[in-house]
């Protein structure tokens, strides 16, 4: 194997490689869920009702705010995009050159004049553009807090499988949530999440269906020339 067909060969592998990965959002392995924290030791039960760790005041909700307790997000995201664009050009040029004259006279073969010159140009474009997306996503999802940041806040993560016949649909959702955000239910919606990043897919026979071939994804490949 010579040498471009050895590069060929490595740059179709590479593309195929990105081209797998970027279309299959469930590689990554599941999470576990965030457990609490194990209390410090502590001396043996007095017979008193406080019970260090497991406090609740007493003008406050119960609402999660300690590692591994769960809260539940409201998905509702919708997002709408247009863009349109237009360009319309034109020009046009003229240009005229007279021939010599020869004893006071033009030069002319049988009356016609032989040596004047002209240009004359017409250019014109047209375009026009348009772009238009999108999107919407509804529902629930019960998230647990894996660490609560310095300031207070709270980091949430977590994800639900649901398998319905011969496929599988995934909800994943990570993001940063403020205590005083949490509603008295225990839940919070989507657009009050910070850094949130959210995953909808699925996968099995209509995933499958749904998606283009390696062949298909490979052609269409931005590092291709064609």
């Amino acid at each position: 194997m010579n040498k471009p067909t050895r590069y060929f060969a490595l740059l179709s592998l590479s593309v195929l490689a990105g081209g797998c990965a970027s279309m299959n959002p469930l590689a990554r392995e599941s999470w576990d869920p965030a457990l609490p924290e194990d209390p410090a030791p502590r001396a043996a039960a007095t017979g008193a009702i406080y019970q260090a760790g497991h406090d609740i005041p007493l003008f406050e909700n119960a609402v999660a705010r300690r590692v591994g307790d769960i809260v539940t997000i409201r998905l509702s995201e919708r997002t709408n995009a247009s863009k349109s664009s237009s360009t319309s050009t034109k020009k046009d040029t003229s240009a005229e050159l007279p021939g010599p004259t020869i004893a006071g006279r033009p030069v002319t073969v049988n009356g016609v004049e032989v040596l004047g010159m002209g240009l004359e140009n017409q250019t014109s474009f047209d375009g026009e553009g348009s772009s238009r997306q999108s999107n919407r996503l509804e529902g629930d999802i019960t998230v647990s807090i894996s660490r609560r940041l310095a300031n207070g806040n709270l980091l949430v993560r977590g994800e639900k499988w649901i398998t319905i016949n011969q496929g599988q649909e995934l909800v994943r959702l990570t993001g940063i949530v403020r205590p005083i955000d949490i509603e008295p239910d225990n839940s919070v919606p989507s657009y009050k999440v910070g850094n949130a990043a959210i995953t909808y897919a699925g996968r099995g026979a209509i995933a499958d269906a749904n998606a283009p071939g390696w062949l298909a994804r490979f052609f269409s490949s931005p590092l291709l020339p064609f």
